[in-house]
């Protein structure tokens, strides 16, 4: 089918070394097993553990080239994914005879999965990507690949053959959305067929090779019982959220990086009616909505001319034209700002949005920022006032030193006094010592506020007393 042969190149009789047969060049290698060492769960790192020597890479190159020579791609992209790694094993098996490569039966099937993952897949991230503890992939050039399990970073022995194998394979996630990755464009965002986000960027602006970065989304959505179970939450922390998500407040979710933000995001829409028509936008779709009536925009690029950009603020005014009930923004970073809150603020209650601010007082000067950045020649008392009037609840998310993610505040917005924004906090998490492990010990509580200034709207919908149960049931002193 493949057009085999006479030959398979010049991939000639190679053993495969042991790896306690590994040139003593590699200055990484005593390195690497420190890290490995301290990591909390030591069963899920074994497929990483085991170094694959220089001649396992030279031996798999040379195959990997008589594949290619071999095999007709046309007639193999025609096949289901099965049939297909069928065929080319069939085709490995039999370089591999005719070159009368020495190796160990598990060292073979190592070496087809790699080719195999070469060929169809994304080479040697699938291990990483199938693997559901990992929160982050980040591979800094050809040499290294680092991951975050458990909130804590670990260098692997996962590398590529060379930096134009890790640009290809680039080029193929991104290629999947319609996208590109190359010096004309070296900068892309993308996303996996589950959701992953992707980032790309390139060489020249990456000088060691191309950066990829994926984050991760785990193969089953975290709700928030799940956020519970996790302590990230109390129960009365989680029916707060709850009720807020139900009883259409619009919410700002605040964070740092890695801290959580879209997927509490994802956690409060669970709450909203199937019945309800909401449109979300996004730079690379990544919220995982599960009522029926969703309708998924997504920005695009410009082209190799510069035209034809579709930008995220042209996203949220297109929306207001598309009979909305909830408008969800999937991070707001611009000028984007001013059109989300103009939609809060005109009969699409419940909207939601991200943003990247380490306090809730701070994602309120953001908004401002993000607002000015548009050019907007508003008085900034006018900007204030917007905000007060669009946003009713404002969620802090935090990755704490330990990697442990906490919801650290939930916060009304209350008014203005003079020019200040005023808000206050209904439930915070107040950090109380470290134990043994380094491991932080904290709790969250409620301060105290018996009718929060969304209580008329909780009892229009029915909850007035799982609230109030709720801040009462959390409420405890305040530590010094």
């Amino acid at each position: 089918m493949f057009g085999k042969r006479e030959a398979f190149g010049n991939a000639g009789p190679k053993t495969v070394a042991p790896p306690s047969s590994r040139p003593p060049e590699r200055p990484s290698a005593p390195a690497t097993p420190a890290p490995r060492a301290a990591t909390p769960p030591p069963p899920v790192e074994a497929p990483l553990q085991r170094r694959k020597s220089e001649e396992y890479y030279d031996t798999k190159s040379s195959i990997f080239s008589a594949l290619i020579e071999t095999i007709d791609l046309s007639q193999l992209s025609k096949l289901d994914l099965e049939t297909a790694r069928e065929e080319i094993r069939d085709i490995v098996n039999e370089i591999i005879a005719i070159n009368n490569v020495v190796m160990s039966i598990s060292e073979q099937e190592e070496l087809l999965d790699d080719i195999c993952n070469d060929v169809l897949g994304y080479g040697p991230l699938e291990p990483l990507l199938a693997r559901d503890d990992i929160a982050d992939i980040m591979v800094n050039g050809a040499d290294a690949t680092f991951i975050e399990v458990g909130g804590k970073m670990i260098k692997t022995n996962v590398r590529f053959r060379d930096n134009l194998q890790l640009m290809n394979i680039c080029q193929r996630i991104v290629s999947q959305v319609g996208r590109r990755v190359d010096e004309a464009s070296p900068i892309c965002d993308a996303r996996l067929p589950d959701g992953s986000r992707v980032n790309v960027i390139a060489p020249l602006l990456a000088i060691d090779g191309p950066s990829l970065t994926i984050r991760k989304f785990k193969k089953d959505k975290l709700t928030l019982p799940q956020l519970v179970r996790f302590g990230t939450i109390t129960p009365e922390g989680a029916t707060i959220l709850e009720i807020i998500g139900r009883c259409r407040c619009n919410v700002i979710v605040s964070g740092g990086t890695g801290s959580g933000k879209t997927t509490l995001l994802n956690c409060l829409t669970a709450y909203i009616e199937p019945t309800e028509r909401i449109i979300t936008c996004e730079d690379a779709a990544e919220l995982q909505l599960q009522q029926p009536h969703v309708v998924r925009l997504e920005t695009r690029p410009p082209n190799l001319e510069g035209e034809g950009q579709i930008t995220m603020r042209d996203l949220v005014k297109n929306c207001l034209r598309m009979r909305p009930e909830r408008i969800i923004v999937g991070e707001v970073r611009g000028p984007e700002a001013f059109d989300l809150l103009q939609a809060m603020n005109t009969g699409h209650d419940g909207s939601m949005g991200t943003l990247h601010a380490n306090s809730p007082r701070e994602a309120i000067g953001r908004i401002e920022s993000m607002i000015s950045m548009g050019g907007f020649t508003l008085p900034a008392k006018t900007v204030r006032e917007m905000i007060v009037a669009s946003v009713d609840v404002i969620v802090q998310a935090a990755r704490l030193r330990d990697g442990s993610r906490r919801i650290t505040h939930i916060t009304e917005v209350v008014g203005l006094e003079g020019d200040v924004v005023i808000t206050q906090d209904l439930f915070v998490y107040d950090i109380v010592g470290e134990d043994a492990d380094g491991k932080l010990i904290g709790r969250h509580r409620s301060t105290g506020i018996g009718r929060p200034k969304f209580w008329d709207r909780a009892r229009y919908y029915g909850d007035d007393q799982r609230l109030a149960a709720a801040l009462d049931a959390a409420e405890m002193p305040a530590t010094s």
